[in-house]
């Protein structure tokens, strides 16, 4: 497993592999991949739960799910996010649910949106906490600013760049920039010292994260234009079952070699 150091080194030099998965299976696949760093994102309120959105996710949904993350991949970087609601109020408070959060999952960092919560940033790296920002589209805020590209104009990139130095300032580790042009993530980069993650970002930013789901096209019906499939799970998942059902209805499932031998009447 790469250390939070390890990871930082890697900044101009290797890039940084990141997965967003959410459950056993998903993260030891990713493991098996060999992937830097895994995600336990909240988008698995819209992923795997089901909802239009992650501000139903709550802290113990990001608990239960990245517990089983790590019992699927002990050898690799996890960061969990900080839900909708668990860091926005009192500071003390986000701190003991952030707290609760690593030392719960067993996480090695915990990421959190925008760059409002400076306090509780700097309130977990105190405790000895890593963090990870992420700036640009945040998807928890997406009542305000919907999902799609940030940062589009000069102003509003010129204040994304202060707010990475913000909260570099505060002590992350690392920085997620999701959906913003592709010459502000390459200047963001440029000007912090600690690694960028890109997702809808360019190939500029010190590494790339896309969702599991997305990328193999598991249950994900509706891609972004970030996304690019590697796989194509779902169409094998529905073949298998139709064919699985076409076995049972025509009764050559299970046959002899999937039914035990012995019998108790003669």
């Amino acid at each position: 497993m790469k250390s939070t150091a390890e990871l930082i080194s890697m900044k101009n030099n290797d890039k940084i592999v990141m997965v967003t998965a959410y459950d056993y299976p998903s993260a030891k696949s990713a493991e098996s991949a060999d992937v830097d760093v895994i995600l336990v994102g909240d988008s698995l309120g819209m992923v795997v739960l089901g909802y239009d959105s992650p501000v139903k996710v709550t802290l113990d949904d990001m608990i239960h799910h990245a517990k089983a993350t790590r019992r699927g991949a002990p050898n690799t970087f996890i960061i969990v996010d900080m839900p909708f609601g668990s860091y926005h109020g009192d500071v003390n408070e986000a701190i003991k649910n952030g707290i609760k959060l690593y030392q719960e999952t067993d996480a090695n960092m915990l990421k959190l949106e925008g760059a409002d919560s400076i306090e509780v940033i700097k309130g977990l790296v105190k405790a000895g906490v890593p963090v990870c920002g992420h700036l640009g589209l945040t998807p928890q805020h997406f009542g305000l600013t919907g999902f799609k590209m940030q940062a589009g104009d000069i102003e509003a990139a010129e204040k994304l760049i202060e707010e990475a130095k913000a909260i570099e300032e505060a002590g992350v580790s690392m920085m997620v920039l999701e959906a913003i042009p592709m010459d502000l993530a390459k200047k963001v980069t440029e000007h912090v010292y600690v690694p960028t993650i890109g997702i809808g970002a360019g190939v500029e930013t010190d590494g790339q994260v896309l969702v599991y789901h997305d990328l193999l096209q598991y249950g994900s019906e509706r891609l972004p234009k970030f996304v690019k499939a590697y796989g194509d799970m779902s169409s094998l998942a529905v073949d298998g079952l139709k064919a699985y059902s076409q076995a049972v209805r025509d009764k050559s499932f299970p046959d002899e070699s999937t039914t035990y031998k012995k019998r108790v009447f003669d």
